[in-house]
């Protein structure tokens, strides 16, 4: 007896450490979800000069839940508007996280001549089920313009899966772009390579200030982009936009709102907006549509100078 209850015993303590010791099946088992992302760079400044009553809010947060949004990019967005457009999106009952779905990046801090002299000015998350730890990635700059960042942050129930936004510094070089645009593309594709080294999965959200079929985006999107449109591709990524069969296959659609802008491989508008994910870690199809500018903002004819992009896609999460 005594040794059949030594043997019994051994055995439960070698079941347990076996169950101790190895991966959990979530864990071994990837997920795939289903994101929708919705980015848009406001002109907070340039346009509104900070303000959170122009109608701006307003149009932010009404689009953002109509169409479903889990995650939220803001390019130039002014401190006082992420604050107020927090706030509506709170009252409107969208997070399911209220006290932690929001996170705000500052590129310039509070000066007079700066968002109406009402607080700093960067770029913004948002996130329905709420956020990890935000992290801000500094860009390479000349020391002179804007200071620029890549903000990322995990969503809160998927540790393994991050938002990020940016905003690349402008260009007015064409096709090759400046050297300081270059040097930051660069940086933020070592990022994404890094993530998914590190078996994360990412969306990328923000204004490139390129567009899709020059030069220095090629080594983003992977080869099996190219179309007549964006050819050349020789990166790992695919933009949620590059796949309509209707609108400039390659390409997308046009982000830019008016006309005299660079041209472009096919009709309309420059696109410079862009959401970019892994092409390893999709798993499903993907889209995304350039929503028309709205025209609610008091004294102006739009809200913005870049229209609002909207994508689903489905990743694969570990």
């Amino acid at each position: 007896m005594r040794a059949t209850a030594v043997a019994v015993v051994a055995a439960l303590v070698a079941g347990a450490v076996q169950l101790l010791s190895a991966p959990s099946r979530q864990h071994l088992e990837p997920m795939d979800r289903t994101v929708r992302v919705w980015h848009w760079n406001v002109a907070g400044n340039a346009l509104h000069r900070g303000s959170a009553s122009d109608g701006l809010v307003e149009a932010v947060a009404d689009s953002v839940i109509a169409r479903g949004a889990d995650v939220v990019s803001l390019n130039e967005v002014c401190e006082s508007q992420y604050t107020a457009i927090r706030r509506r999106l709170a009252a409107r009952g969208w997070p399911q996280d209220p006290d932690n779905f929001g996170r705000f990046d500052a590129a310039l801090a509070p000066s007079s001549r700066l968002c109406g002299g009402s607080g700093a000015y960067g770029i913004a998350l948002f996130a329905e089920h709420g956020m990890g730890a935000a992290r801000r990635y500094p860009l390479p700059g000349d020391g002179v313009a804007e200071p620029r960042t890549m903000l990322c942050a995990p969503r809160a129930d998927l540790p393994r899966m991050k938002y990020c936004t940016v905003h690349i510094a402008t260009s007015d070089t064409g096709n090759g772009g400046t050297e300081v645009a270059r040097r930051q593309l660069d940086k933020v594709r070592s990022l994404l390579d890094g993530f998914a080294e590190a078996g994360e999965t990412y969306v990328v959200a923000g204004d490139f200030n390129a567009q899709p079929h020059y030069v220095r985006l090629d080594p983003f999107y992977a080869a099996s982009a190219d179309t007549p449109n964006n050819s050349g591709n020789h990166g790992a990524n695919r933009e949620l936009d590059d796949a309509d069969p209707s609108h400039c296959p390659g390409y997308g659609e046009g982000t830019a709102v008016g006309s005299g802008g660079p041209s472009t491989p096919c009709a309309g508008t420059a696109k410079v907006d862009l959401i970019l994910v892994r092409e390893s870690q999709l798993a499903g199809a993907y889209s995304a549509d350039a929503l028309s500018a709205p025209a609610s903002c008091a004294g102006m004819a739009y809200c913005s100078d870049h229209r609002v992009l909207i994508g689903e896609v489905r990743l694969r999460v570990h």
